[in-house]
């Protein structure tokens, strides 16, 4: 049954003993090139155990890594723009039950509770309303009431929230419908570059990239930095900090969610 999540409490047992004799391909050649990494031999062979033991699993429980990294797609809030409906799915075993208020029901905690199955994964459909529009507006705070099992009731926002803001005039934050009109929706301009047969990172924060004492741009960043980066060889750059975050000292670190 493929639920989106996998047991690595399971899978992240202490393997050294079992790992010791795991082949790692081209680890020879990789202790050639940087022998400094010859006395930890053991534990690449240990980390490479664990990939290929959590490969395994999500192949066979969870139909490939494609379709478990695609859990975003159906898990959190979705709108079914032919019906305005609005599905919701989350996961929680340790609930005792769940529910969703926000700006849309004046806050009210009970009114839309959600049903669990054997697996954990809790879903609640809402129908649109009788004008036929949407139950929930875009840009309107929502949050996820929880019973937990210990019969208390928590708020909790959303994990797999598009959007998080911070209330106004407080230090708390907010799951925020994110369902903007078409002409609000950026379309990319260009294609995609093609795929490498071989990926040379290159990570970087645009923010910090600058010898100033100031946040750097990203026209600096593609004036100033790029270049350099190209001409050490490397065909792949990883961006720092691309999600919001309320905290710039952090680099990035302490996002306001992962999906936004």
């Amino acid at each position: 049954m493929f639920s989106g999540v996998i047991n690595l409490q399971r899978i992240l047992q202490p393997t050294t003993g079992e790992a010791a004799n795991i082949v790692v391909p081209h680890l020879d050649n990789l202790l050639k090139l940087d022998p400094y990494l010859v006395p930890y031999q053991d534990e690449i062979r240990r980390r490479y155990h664990v990939f290929q033991k959590i490969l395994k699993q999500l192949n066979t429980e969870e139909q490939g890594i494609d379709v478990f990294t695609s859990a975003y797609k159906h898990f959190g809030i979705h709108i079914n723009h032919e019906t305005n409906e609005i599905n919701i799915k989350e996961w929680a075993p340790g609930a005792k039950a769940m529910y969703i208020h926000g700006d849309f029901n004046n806050w009210k905690e009970k009114q839309y509770p959600f049903t669990r199955d054997q697996w954990g994964v809790w879903r609640i459909t809402i129908p649109a309303l009788s004008d036929g529009s949407s139950a929930i507006k875009h840009g309107q705070a929502i949050k996820l009431l929880i019973e937990t099992s210990d019969g208390k009731l928590v708020n909790r926002i959303c994990p797999w929230s598009r959007y998080v803001q911070r209330a106004e005039k407080s230090n708390i934050y907010h799951g925020v419908f994110y369902d903007p009109p078409n002409n609000e929706i950026y379309q990319f301009k260009y294609s995609q570059p093609k795929k490498r047969d071989r990926l040379k990172i290159y990570e970087a924060h645009v923010g910090i990239s600058s010898s100033n004492e100031e946040i750097a741009t990203y026209e600096n960043f593609r004036i100033n930095i790029i270049p350099r980066i190209v001409k050490q060889g490397y065909n792949t750059i990883q961006l720092m900090a691309v999600m919001e975050h309320p905290y710039y000292a952090s680099f990035g670190y302490q996002v306001t969610s992962f999906f936004g």
